[in-house]
């Protein structure tokens, strides 16, 4: 790796007291520049955790940080460094073997990538490498798959959006087969990403065949262990004008992963109204540290 120059973008304010950094970097990972952003809040102190927030295929870091204010208000008072990374040319290597991206195409190296940024945060800011998690929509949740997949070692738990595992067909990854605590978000409704699984739309890019949401939450949770039916609960229905409701599917026991499962009835390929999608992201992640 070499000696990085940091550049500073802006500075935002993230509460009425404090203001944070939104700074810029990158790191050269074979033969290609990878850069990230990151908020540093004006105060970080030694140990803190570390959230990789992923956008979707075709998007970039900083419009993800912009549609996330709510989030880094959260992470700024939690001792918790937000980073969003920039996909290569804007998409994700991720494990969907059909993926028409350049990213899949060149068989980009994106563990080497986040175990990077990882070395360069924790020599940087001294944050703890135990504490390190990822949440990501649409490609970047497939991304978060994709790290608890191959990598599940470097990451306390993910959380992917809309997004569902491939099926064994266009499956590419090797899987470790290592239980970590996963959330997923999906809707019952999304032409996109489908419910119940089958072959992925978006327009000309084409995206191969997905798993069910059922299938994908089982996926996680007979990996760390579970059987049986989870704890259900409706969530309260905030915003009756969305036509969503959410109802959350829970697996939690003593000395295993939690499995969690938020399904968003009515919902397409899109964030429902009731809740802050990246703030439950943030609680279930400071649920494991209490583990």
């Amino acid at each position: 790796m070499k000696n990085l120059t940091t550049i500073l973008i802006a500075c935002i304010l993230i509460s009425g007291k404090n203001n944070a950094e939104i700074l810029t970097d990158s790191i050269r990972i074979d033969a290609n520049q990878r850069s990230f952003h990151f908020i540093k809040p004006e105060i970080l102190a030694p140990g803190a955790s570390l959230v990789f927030v992923l956008h979707g295929s075709g998007g970039n870091g900083i419009d993800m940080l912009k549609s996330t204010t709510k989030m880094a208000q959260r992470a700024s008072s939690e001792n918790t460094l937000l980073v969003y990374p920039n996909g290569y040319k804007k998409y994700w290597n991720e494990c969907r073997k059909a993926a028409s991206s350049l990213a899949n195409k060149e068989n980009i190296n994106e563990e080497a990538f986040f175990i990077a940024m990882i070395d360069y945060f924790r020599n940087k800011y001294k944050i703890n490498d135990r504490q390190v998690f990822a949440i990501g929509t649409s490609g970047g949740g497939h991304m978060c798959y994709k790290l608890a997949l191959t990598i599940p070692q470097k990451f306390r738990a993910i959380a992917a959006i809309i997004a569902n595992l491939p099926d064994d067909n266009n499956l590419d990854c090797k899987e470790a087969g290592v239980a970590i605590p996963a959330m997923i978000i999906n809707g019952t409704d999304d032409p996109v990403n489908p419910y119940g699984g089958g072959m992925m739309k978006g327009g000309n890019f084409i995206m191969g065949t997905v798993r069910s949401t059922e299938m994908t939450f089982q996926y996680w949770a007979r990996l760390a262990g579970y059987s049986g039916e989870p704890v259900k609960e409706n969530i309260p229905d905030n915003d009756k004008s969305d036509g969503k409701t959410i109802e959350r599917y829970t697996y939690d026991a003593p000395g295993k992963p939690e499995v969690v499962l938020l399904k968003v009835i009515g919902g397409k390929h899109d964030y429902p109204n009731d809740i802050d999608v990246h703030i439950e992201g943030l609680e279930f992640f400071r649920r494991q540290l209490k583990k």
